[in-house]
């Protein structure tokens, strides 16, 4: 404090703010009622608890209509994918699309797929 200024007579008005917010708050509610209140409170602790049972299911159902298991056509190995998409196989890199609930390999237009039949030197003799 400066000791060469008069003295004077000063108000701590720092507590006074928040008793006038608590008032106008208390007053606006005894105005417009509780009721308002109360419901929305009721609304938003519904809301709360009902919203991630649906979530849960919704996501469930969705991802049993969504989610595919089939194995790679090349290497065998056994992929879990979204439907619609595309990937590459882990094991084998083979880029792969979900058409229709299984997995085919994506190849550029005009790629004629083989399929390979492996023919024993016996059955060639007979």
């Amino acid at each position: 404090m400066n000791q060469n200024s008069p003295k004077t007579f000063q108000f701590n008005l720092s507590g006074v703010g928040n008793w006038l917010t608590i008032l106008l708050i208390v007053w606006l509610l005894a105005t417009f009622g509780l009721g308002w209140l109360v419901n929305s409170l009721l609304f938003l602790m519904g809301l709360v608890l009902i919203v991630p049972v649906i979530g849960y299911f919704g996501l469930r159902w969705w991802l049993s209509r969504n989610l595919i298991q089939d194995p790679c056509p090349v290497c065998q190995y056994e992929i879990t994918a979204l439907n619609q998409t595309q990937l590459q196989c882990p094991s084998c890199g083979e880029p792969l699309q979900v058409q229709q609930g299984h997995l085919e390999r994506l190849t550029p237009p005009g790629t004629i797929d083989v399929k390979a039949v492996e023919v024993s030197a016996k059955q060639l003799e007979d």
